[in-house]
């Protein structure tokens, strides 16, 4: 192996989990090339693999054993280094798997060239970095160009304050701060220069952005006045964070995507109080149907949490039936699983594994069909798509509100926005013909 220090190093990178975590990947990925770093395909052998973890379900844990296995498999001498969320809560569980050099929390993973640099070349034992999160503001020193997807992503906030009875992101992410108002503006001019059409704003919770007097709705304004930015998109925000400004903003000359994922977890108030939401089931239910009557086209997304402790028939018999009669396009349907410092962990009365699993069968059916419908009232429709990739002969992109289409030509559509006209659908993607 060569020496870390050395620019014949190769380094690997694998993105688990959200949003957040590619934006935050794109920026180490790039520190490491700037350091000289030859950056090579996680497929491949490389001296060094960056693993950056995911701890919101039990799926992100196997996930991590199962790339560790992997890229030992390809090269039995690569140095692993997991950063990130299950980094900060399981450093314990995580110095014991092979290969692992560095294990790195979410206060210094920006910092990983700097401190595998550093790291001596015949140290043996695991270096963990795990400190506590502060709450300051923050920048981002480099911008998060990112090759390898057509829309960027933007970070603007990071953490949370909510503590939801399921979730250990808190501790594992720290308390909500936001992003320096003009240090999003600096990257987001970069990235649009760069190319990026479509900017997706990323954070844990993102409606609670705030410096000094910004909010969301100010950080939007501010985006829509870079000229070579086409979208803005928000990603996943929490219903009691989004101003109504928000929603009246969308199709009304706007570069603001019609499009808001508003996670509901569960459709039982029971099941809410003890998940320590922060609304009832009616509140919700209006408010959604207010962005849905003042949005034309929107798509309304969702997640809902299968099995929390507790759940009875009842329970989900009344999840289902909001899921039905709200005007969701599609849900994100996550099987409860216990998690290692939140607080449902104390409670008592599990639901059996085979019920969840039944249960988010029959959620992930309605999801499935809840799509089509969406999909289906929008052919005859024109909408403008921004192309992604070419894909078994067909160019694949998406419009703003979320629905992917697909249209055979013989032009490079790559990063190119088009006006189509809905032809019809294939599964679970648009046809669409070529307007302009």
């Amino acid at each position: 192996m060569s020496h870390l220090n050395d620019p014949r190093t190769t380094v690997s990178f694998y993105t688990l989990g959200c949003r957040l975590n590619q934006s935050e990947s794109a920026v180490i990925r790039n520190t490491f090339e700037a350091q000289g770093y030859r950056v090579v395909d996680f497929l491949q052998p490389a001296d060094i693999s960056i693993i950056n973890t995911c701890t919101v379900t039990e799926h992100g844990d196997a996930d991590t054993r199962h790339l560790i296995n992997k890229v030992t498999r390809i090269n039995p001498n690569v140095r692993i280094a997991l950063v990130g969320c299950q980094a900060q809560i399981q450093k314990e569980k995580l110095s014991e798997l092979p290969n692992v050099t560095w294990i790195v929390g979410n206060a210094r993973k920006m910092e990983m060239v700097f401190i595998i640099n550093d790291h001596p070349e015949n140290e043996t034992k695991v270096q963990v970095i795990t400190p506590a999160i502060p709450r300051d503001h923050f920048t981002i020193p480099i911008t998060g160009f990112d090759r390898e997807h057509t829309r960027g992503n933007l970070k603007i906030q990071d953490g949370c304050d909510f503590f939801c009875s399921f979730c250990e992101i808190p501790y594992a992410r720290g308390r909500a701060r936001s992003r320096e108002f003009e240090d999003i503006l600096m990257e987001a001019r970069a990235l649009a220069a760069a190319g990026h059409k479509e900017l997706v704003l990323t954070g844990i919770n993102i409606g609670t952005y705030q410096h000094e007097g910004k909010k969301l709705l100010q950080v939007i304004e501010a985006l829509e006045s870079i000229p070579e930015l086409e979208r803005i998109r928000i990603s996943s925000i929490e219903p009691t964070t989004i101003p109504e400004e928000i929603f009246q903003r969308m199709g009304h000359d706007s570069k603001l995507c019609r499009y808001l994922h508003i996670p509901i977890q569960s459709g039982h108030d029971k099941i809410l109080e003890q998940m320590r939401r922060k609304y009832t089931v009616g509140e919700f239910s209006q408010f959604i149907d207010r962005v849905y009557q003042n949005v034309r086209g929107i798509c309304l997304g969702t997640d809902v949490i299968v099995g929390f402790p507790g759940e009875t028939e009842h329970h989900f018999e009344q999840t289902y039936t909001l899921l039905r009669d709200l005007p969701f396009a599609y849900f994100h349907v996550f099987s409860y699983s216990q998690r290692h410092v939140a607080q449902s962990r104390k409670l008592t009365n599990p639901v059996d594994r085979a019920v969840i699993q039944k249960r988010s069968r029959i959620l992930r059916d309605l999801s499935v069909r809840k799509r089509q419908v969406f999909l289906k009232n929008l052919i005859g429709s024109a909408q403008n798509v921004l192309f992604e990739q070419k894909k078994d002969g067909f160019w694949n992109g998406l419009t703003d509100n979320y629905a992917r289409v697909k249209v055979k030509t013989e032009h490079d559509l790559q990063n190119q926005m088009r006006l189509m006209r809905m032809q019809g659908l294939d599964g679970p993607m648009l046809v669409g013909e070529m307007i302009s």
